[in-house]
């Protein structure tokens, strides 16, 4: 199975148990701050802000948190501030990996991305050496059990989305960013579920990796995705169902 999309599943549902431990809030709090300090603290005027407020609802985040995140990144209380980084690199059987950071410390940052890259048997590479196999798109995920393609279709086509697919149990909905606001609110007014939607980074072709160097990907991504400094990890795996879901148990 495609990696992206079934990855991103995977991350859903060890959400809970990411949330028990703080993590999903620290890293929500990390991209409020750092997209008022960028944009503004206006949401309306701020499309990146408003993303990520719509995530930190999503996750529950009490509104106090969300403002004060807020605040800290405009300035009118004192926070942290947090510099943006993206590290390349390369994982088992060639897979090209690009990992958004968040932090506040450079150098403790690049010793641990080092680090684990070594560990799950990966390399760290030079800026731009996998991010050309990437696309920045508006991607949304559909549970297939609880709607139909002619359904998916009707909205799709009205909402100006560039392509779909089916991919396991899930449809993938894919769309130019300029317009995934406006796709997504169409969903939303539709009364269309969905497991997940953002703007993410989708391979532009994928890579086969079997076996133990399946594992060790999936483990690579898994000890990325716990850091507290990364943001987003992508990927262009193309793993089997089964072994995702040997990962996920």
């Amino acid at each position: 199975m495609s990696g992206h999309s079934k990855w991103s599943t995977i991350k859903r549902k060890k959400g809970a148990t990411d949330a028990k431990r703080g993590k999903i809030f620290s890293k929500l709090i990390k991209q409020l701050t750092s997209a008022a300090r960028n944009g503004g603290g206006d949401p309306d005027a701020n499309a990146e802000l408003r993303l990520i407020i719509d995530k930190a609802k999503q996750a529950n985040m009490p509104s106090d948190n969300i403002v004060r995140a807020i605040k800290r990144g405009t300035g009118e209380i004192e926070g942290v501030e947090y510099t943006e980084m993206v590290y390349e690199g390369y994982g088992a059987g060639g897979v090209a990996l690009m990992v958004e950071v968040l932090t506040d410390n450079k150098n403790r940052t690049a010793a641990e991305i080092r680090h684990m890259f070594s560990k799950g048997n990966g390399s760290l590479g030079a800026s731009g050496c996998v991010a050309w196999l990437f696309e920045k798109q508006g991607q949304i995920l559909v549970d297939a059990a609880g709607t139909t393609e002619d359904e998916l279709l009707d909205i799709a086509l009205e909402a100006g989305v560039d392509d779909f697919t089916r991919d396991g149990d899930f449809f993938e909905v894919i769309c130019d960013p300029s317009v995934f606001e406006e796709v997504k609110k169409a969903f939303d007014e539709a009364g269309m579920a969905y497991e997940s939607a953002e703007v993410t980074m989708i391979p532009k072709n994928t890579v086969k990796v079997e076996g133990n160097q399946a594992k060790q990907v999936l483990r690579l991504m898994e000890m990325l995705e716990d850091s507290d400094d990364v943001q987003n990890v992508y990927a262009n795996f193309d793993i089997d169902e089964e072994v995702m879901e040997e990962m996920e148990s």
